[in-house]
């Protein structure tokens, strides 16, 4: 089979959705398909040679407390139409297909299959941008969708209210053989102290803040802890910094920055606690995933997306977001209880497996058939 992966955001960057795109790409190629990523991109993308096609540059837009990365071009569509005369793809898979401007572009000129994979549980793409001739054109392009993919239950919520019809639920999936137990940990911080891991943007909702005033009780009660904060974002990161220092932390809570994808399965084993404190508009939470499948027990915000993922008790504790009180409860007992941290390692494991993006990337495969059989037989 030959697939598109089309991609409205900066495959280049960090982010859900290009991680997402660029696992399912390895494990269809790996399976015998002909795939091909297109996408904007920043920077070249040296590791898929010809398997990558760059359309467009991305630019930084805020959107929803946080950072989008995509391409604002209304000149896209004579590249877009000689991509897809060239290439003859049995199926075009877009990732968030009405984002404007690659994928949204790419759907309206594709006359193939077209499967879409909706990613967001709130906030992005947002489907009231430009009402009513955004709502027109909604309209307009609805009816070029073959199959409607959800990643999550929060995420079919959401897209359902503006797109109707049958939506298929297949979760992002987890590497699980780069995220593993017998990774090495970063062996500086293996050094007696108790690590909690922040992972991920150093944007407002990710809720690092809120971390930031946890880890300040938590220190009291155990003083022998370390928060690391790893991820790109330096807007807020300053502000961040400037609250360390002045609540003299400096020396306990330790940023580091942009990290290489190797390295990122090395710090979820460094840490005895990965934290997620973001406030919401999270549909599935890949990131939680990957440390579970490490084998580190997770405290998270009690939001949709990741409850989806994690429950309470089991692999991780939840609690409600935006609430640092709460949070530093939860680390605190947690850190404390090196048992129940041991048995919420075993059940990450265990639950990250189901999410192996071997497994996943069947799902999906299966999906492209079954939407090709009713495309062929006219039921879109």
């Amino acid at each position: 089979m030959k697939i598109a992966l089309v991609s409205p955001y900066d495959i280049a960057h960090p982010g859900g959705v290009p991680s997402h795109i660029l696992a399912l790409e390895r494990h269809l190629t790996r399976m015998g398909h002909e795939v091909k990523v297109i996408a904007p991109a920043s920077k070249p993308v040296k590791e898929f040679g010809d398997r990558f096609i760059r359309i467009g540059t991305p630019r930084p837009i805020p959107s929803s407390d946080s950072i989008v990365r995509i391409s604002i071009s209304f000149n896209l569509a004579s590249k877009i139409k000689e991509v897809l005369g060239r290439e003859k793809f049995d199926i075009v898979h877009l990732h968030e297909p009405f984002m404007p401007m690659l994928c949204s572009a790419t759907l309206r000129f594709s006359n193939l299959t077209n499967v879409g994979t909706f990613h967001a549980a709130d906030g992005k793409p947002g489907y009231r941008f430009g009402w009513p001739i955004g709502a027109w054109l909604l309209r307009r392009r609805l009816h070029k969708l073959s199959g409607r993919i959800a990643v999550s239950k929060p995420a079919l919520k959401y897209h359902s209210k503006y797109i109707p019809g049958p939506f298929e639920i297949i979760p992002n999936g987890v590497d699980t053989e780069r995220f593993n137990p017998g990774v090495a940990p970063i062996e500086k911080f293996c050094d007696g102290k108790k690590n909690i891991l922040f992972l991920g943007r150093l944007e407002y909702r990710k809720g690092l803040k809120f971390l930031l005033r946890a880890f300040q009780r938590v220190k009291r009660e155990i003083p022998d802890s370390r928060l690391i904060v790893v991820g790109p974002g330096t807007r807020l990161r300053k502000g961040y910094e400037k609250w360390v220092r002045r609540n003299q932390l400096e020396d306990d809570i330790i940023f580091i920055g942009f990290i290489s994808e190797e390295d990122k399965p090395r710090y979820f084993k460094t840490a005895d606690i990965y934290c997620a404190p973001s406030t919401g508009r999270e549909s599935q939470g890949i990131v939680l995933l990957e440390a579970m499948a490490v084998g580190t027990p997770i405290v998270a915000s009690n939001i949709d997306g990741y409850a989806s993922v994690v429950t309470h008790g089991q692999e991780g504790l939840l609690v409600p977001p935006k609430n640092s009180a709460e949070l530093a409860k939860a680390l605190t007992f947690l850190l404390k209880d090196e048992s129940l941290r041991q048995q919420m390692s075993v059940k990450g494991k265990v639950t990250a497996e189901q999410y192996s993006w071997e497994r996943v990337a069947r799902r999906v495969v299966d999906f492209y058939g079954k939407t090709l059989a009713g495309s062929c037989r006219g039921d879109n």
